[in-house]
């Protein structure tokens, strides 16, 4: 089936006409989310899936849940060991607890919707111009790639910032109660890592700097998560929050390292053991 047919079977194309690049509907969708995402490094493209694919999107997901690897764990917002050398007021000393859980990409069928829109070119070429970027590239992580999170009752992700630059996300389940999205735009920059505002946000008292986001499922999410820190705030009631993580960047050949790996899968492959360190890095920034 040609690549626009696979997307026009996911996409609600009433809504985003994506079967043509040069057409009016995806030009308007791309000026939108541009300029969304200029102004506060995120944008949401509401009932992006076809209404009556909902419920299957949200079973697939339920149905492969039960992969995910679980470890609690006591992070820092930049994923970055606790043991790091850092001075006594860096915000990096502030300890986390990490309950969401992933289910890695070689856990989930080609069959799925997520990994069906995920490869998609078209959908690739599209996410590219709402970035404003020439193209995309799949991450060449075998793991971290397409992932589901699964944020359980009483569990949370906690604070943190992406390796990636570019987020691409999509709610399948909501929680029953709680497992809202929050973030802080653009509260640091490629140059700087104003510490003091991630500070405050970490302690609680850096309430003006966040925004709150009610996500629905099938919404389609793009987001400048390198930047902006983020999390989901504590699921509750008796229904997890899943939601897919499309990982892509704008070179190709990007996978995750060792440490990082291990921290979210449990395990890695001889890829990860081979990858250069930096690989993941376009700037000096934390992780």
């Amino acid at each position: 089936m040609a690549a626009t047919g696979v997307l026009d079977e996911i996409v609600d194309s009433a809504r985003y006409p994506l079967g043509d690049p040069n057409g009016a509907g995806w030009q308007q969708a791309v000026a939108r989310a541009r300029a969304e995402l200029a102004a506060s490094g995120c944008t949401v493209l509401r009932e992006f899936i076809r209404p009556e694919l909902i419920e299957t999107l949200r079973a697939q997901g339920e149905a492969m849940a039960p992969d995910a690897h679980y470890k609690v764990e006591r992070v820092n917002a930049y994923n970055i060991p606790l043991d790091t050398e850092l001075p006594d007021d860096h915000p990096g000393r502030i300890v986390l607890e990490r309950g969401n859980a992933f289910v890695p990409r070689d856990r989930i069928s080609p069959a799925a919707l997520i990994h069906r829109l995920y490869t998609s070119t078209v959908f690739q070429r599209f996410v590219a111009d709402c970035f404003g970027l020439a193209e995309l590239h799949e991450f060449a992580d075998p793991l971290a790639g397409l992932c589901l999170n699964v944020v359980s009752p009483g569990m949370s992700h906690p604070w943190h910032f992406d390796t990636n630059e570019f987020t691409v996300s999509m709610l399948t389940q909501p929680a029953a109660a709680g497992g809202i999205f929050e973030y802080c735009p653009n509260i640091r920059s490629p140059h700087a890592e104003h510490l003091d505002d991630v500070r405050d946000v970490l302690t609680g008292s850096g309430a003006r700097l966040v925004q709150r986001l009610e996500l629905r499922p099938g919404d389609l999410q793009l987001f400048q998560g390198r930047f902006s820190l983020h999390r989901v705030s504590p699921v509750e009631g008796g229904t997890a929050r899943h939601s897919a993580i499309f990982a892509y960047t704008d070179r190709p050949g990007v996978i995750g390292t060792v440490e990082r790996t291990r921290q979210l899968f449990g395990r890695v492959l001889p890829d990860h053991l081979t990858a250069a360190a930096d690989a993941v890095r376009g700037d000096r920034l934390l992780d």
